[in-house]
């Protein structure tokens, strides 16, 4: 996890960002906006004296769940606050990561500064005192439906219970929240409740998820464009004029990239009639990864909206210096659960067209490029094996891209009986988008070695611009040795975002 002591992301009622979400769990501190303290200070006020007036209120003055017919005296809810956590907190499988508490903890506390959950400020500081200490909760990873599972373990570690991560060791909660010098603190009304009620997993992962694919969408685009200049195939069928005639934004964006980013090749240049029409997986790039753009920006959109929404039940708003208490579903995870099978199925979209790729370029009978993509009569494999890592994690996307949302069951004896599933279609995209890094690295590896049997003819603008970068820690491969390393070496160029970031630059304009 990368740290940035400076610039803090302000948390408020202002809309947030992905990019607010993905910089706070990868590091960044949190500063909270006063007016939403202030707000939230109101309304817990109003909860307070609803209680002293025994109004019937669900998850505070009742059980939940099920339990919901139960009543509750003044003196049990603290401690039912609590109990719910612990009863909660039993996920299993491997640990989340770092990262993915530390977006469930941001998102988690975005809502809560909407002032609708009944929390007081103190439980918005506490949680942004956690983050800005880097006192991390330990949560198992699986088993939850849409929510309640990770962030009752999260919600433990608030409280001094389960455990927590603090400067690389796993300590007893209230150890490490000591060592970072963060006092005891007891629930106050809501206060367990407030953090597990919400869509708050799912919409965290779906953060982590439409960035990381966000970042790979560009490298994806030079990756194909690449295996077409190596492969001397024609930019014919990125022509503006084309794409207007079927006007689907990312499908036209995609070409106009492609065009920027293939600009002044002698390769394309030199060959230019040397294929009438090239293969689908070539020739279709802008289709392709055009409509993997369009259902990345619709998950976008729906993902962001989740994450400025408030999605607690109940929800507390005073109106009229009267407290009204509103029970309902918003803490269904359908809208962010349907996107995120749907990006599943877009990242596999894209995984198979780039395998498809990397086993043409590295294929004598169809590329014109020497065998495996090394010198011949060397008596080396090459290129041979990587496109067969990419062929299997390719297979492993097909799988992933089965929907999470339609296995919805029944729980909490009937009384929840149509769950989202979101989390399972979140760690699915996750996963999807952890594989089609290393599926487009590896076209990558494949397309810079590719271009340099093309010398002394240049490479395009984009081509050469990429290939810089990727000689900085990838060298040409002139005999087998150990690939494993370049292949991570690439991934890594990927993940730290600077590839893309130069590709986005040279694709603005026009």
């Amino acid at each position: 996890m990368t740290t940035h002591p400076h610039s803090p992301v302000i948390l408020g009622r202002d809309p947030s960002s992905i990019d607010d979400i993905v910089r706070i769990a990868d590091g960044a501190p949190v500063a909270l906006d006063q007016a939403a303290l202030d707000n939230m200070a109101v309304v817990s006020q109003r909860i307070e004296l609803a209680i002293e007036e025994g109004q019937v209120i669900y998850g505070l003055t009742t059980g939940v769940g099920d339990l919901v017919t139960t009543r509750l005296s003044r003196e049990q809810i603290s401690g039912t606050q609590l109990n719910m956590l612990r009863s909660h907190a039993c996920g299993v499988g491997p640990d989340l990561s770092l990262r993915e508490v530390r977006a469930m903890m941001v998102v988690t506390l975005k809502s809560l500064l909407q002032g609708y959950s009944g929390v007081t400020p103190a439980l918005a500081q506490r949680i942004a005192d956690m983050l800005n200490q880097q006192v991390t909760p330990w949560s198992p990873g699986s088993g939850s439906v849409g929510y309640l599972i990770a962030t009752a373990h999260i919600g433990l570690a608030v409280f001094g219970e389960g455990r927590c991560w603090y400067q690389g060791e796993m300590l007893p909660a209230d150890k490490a929240l000591a060592l970072a010098g963060i006092p005891p603190y007891a629930p106050g009304p809501r206060e367990g409740h407030a953090l597990v009620g919400g869509t708050y997993e799912i919409t965290a992962l779906a953060c982590l998820a439409v960035a990381d694919f966000g970042r790979l969408l560009p490298v994806a685009d030079m990756a194909g464009g690449m295996c077409l200049e190596a492969l001397r195939g024609n930019t014919r069928g990125y022509d503006a004029r084309l794409h207007a005639l079927r006007p689907h934004p990312g499908q036209q964006e995609t070409a106009r990239r492609l065009r920027h980013l293939l600009k002044d090749s002698e390769i394309l240049t030199r060959y230019r009639d040397h294929r009438i029409q090239d293969a689908l997986s070539l020739r279709c790039i802008p289709q392709i990864h055009g409509a993997v753009r369009d259902q990345l920006a619709n998950c976008r959109q729906i993902v962001t909206t989740e994450l400025n929404s408030v999605t607690d039940n109940p929800l507390f708003l005073v109106e009229e210096q009267q407290l009204t208490v509103l029970p309902g579903g918003n803490g269904h995870g359908a809208p962010v659960a349907l996107a995120l099978d749907s990006l599943a199925i877009a990242i596999a979209q894209l995984s198979t067209a780039s395998q498809a790729r990397s086993d043409r370029i590295t294929n004598v009978h169809l590329s014109g490029l020497p065998a495996f993509l090394v010198t011949p009569g060397a008596g080396c494999s090459g290129m041979m094996i990587p496109p067969y890592v990419a062929a299997a994690l390719a297979g492993d996307n097909r799988s992933l891209a089965g929907p999470a949302s339609i296995h919805t069951v029944p729980t909490c004896a009937g009384q929840e009986d149509h769950v989202s599933m979101g989390v399972s279609a979140a760690r699915k995209a996750l996963k999807a988008v952890e594989n089609a890094v290393d599926i487009v690295a590896i076209e990558l590896l494949c397309a810079c070695q590719a271009l340099e049997f093309h010398r002394p003819l240049r490479a395009a603008v984009g081509s050469e611009a990429t290939l810089a970068l990727v000689r900085e820690v990838v060298p040409w491969r002139e005999k087998d040795t150990a690939l494993y390393p370049d292949m991570h070496a690439l991934r890594d160029l990927i993940n730290r975002g600077k590839l893309s970031a130069m590709l986005q630059e040279m694709c603005v304009g026009e």
